[in-house]
């Protein structure tokens, strides 16, 4: 069990080896100056592109600063101790997750915009709970993209699960609405929907993300019983954008960040979850499908600041 916390945290730790360059090796080197005006704005403009955004940069230097005039003896290492408390309490912050009666099957709605990674997410995140002993089906309902029904079922085909599919240019609806009775019929413990994956319509967005819902409801009650979010994060303050659009629009239970080993914007996990509290699910740190990774506070400040 050691073994495997310890290879999981290698992973997160190699992921965000670009973020830390910025948030343990540069800073450091930043603290090692005096406090001065010229120190702080430096440390806000680092921190800005490590895509905290403007308005977290400016908290987190405000709580440098004010550290910095009680104790003027600080060195760098208790500067940046102090950086990883915010991140913690930042992370600590509490947040309202939705709480769902158990159900068979359980409704996983996946959500996103095409490139977000949010189809290969589907296939990883169905890898995850097979591996936790679950039975699992996938339903393609981006039926809008031909493309994203034959990689979803390359997919199944690889993990050796059951996947419910509709042709080219069908409702959403009705594919994960089969997916749902077939699932009943077959004692599926968990149904994951990839949906399409488009914003260049928010209302018809809006109303495509109301109709799943009323019609999954019908196979299930209380479905969809988590609709997650997948960003790609190095996209940064984009990918929070993108965050506040579908919340808006349909009730998010969940985010799943992708690429966080493709950047050095991994700050965008503290930016993220301040702005919308809510529940980060999973981490992508690599093209495995053992490279979604469920996520944890405490592994992602450890990974940020040693």
């Amino acid at each position: 069990m050691f073994s495997f916390f310890k290879s999981s945290f290698s992973k997160i730790k190699k992921a965000l080896f670009k973020t830390r360059q910025i948030f343990h090796d540069k800073l450091k080197l930043l603290f090692g100056k005096p406090l001065s005006d010229e120190t702080l704005e430096e440390l806000e403009r680092t921190l800005f592109e490590a895509d905290l955004g403007s308005n977290l940069a400016i908290s987190f230097t405000e709580k440098i600063k004010d550290f910095g005039k009680i104790h003027p003896k600080a060195t760098s290492s208790d500067l940046l101790n102090q950086m990883r408390l915010y991140a913690k309490e930042i992370l600590d912050q509490p947040i309202k997750e939705k709480i769902t009666p158990p159900s068979s099957p359980h409704l996983i709605l996946v959500v996103g915009v095409n490139g977000s990674g949010k189809t290969t997410t589907c296939a990883k995140l169905a890898n995850h709970y097979k591996k936790s002993g679950k039975k699992v089906m996938l339903a393609a309902a981006d039926t809008f993209r031909a493309a994203a029904i034959e990689q979803l079922e390359i997919w199944s085909s690889r993990l050796g699960l059951d996947i419910v599919k509709g042709m080219p240019g069908a409702d959403p609806s009705s594919v994960i609405f089969d997916a749902l009775s077939s699932a009943k019929a077959k004692n599926i413990d968990i149904v994951i929907a990839d949906t399409a994956g488009r914003l260049q319509s928010k209302t018809d967005l809006m109303h495509e993300l109301a109709k799943i819902t009323r019609v999954s409801q019908k196979a299930i009650e209380g479905a969809p019983h988590e609709t997650l979010l997948v960003l790609d994060a190095t996209t940064g303050q984009n990918a929070l954008d993108q965050a506040k659009v579908f919340h808006s629009f349909t009730p998010l239970t969940g985010l799943i960040l992708t690429k966080l080993d493709g950047s050095a914007k991994g700050g965008i996990v503290l930016s993220i979850f301040d702005q919308m509290k809510l529940p980060i699910k999973f981490i992508g740190v690599g093209e495995s499908f053992d490279d979604l990774m469920p996520f944890d506070s405490e592994s992602y400040i450890d990974a940020l600041f040693s």
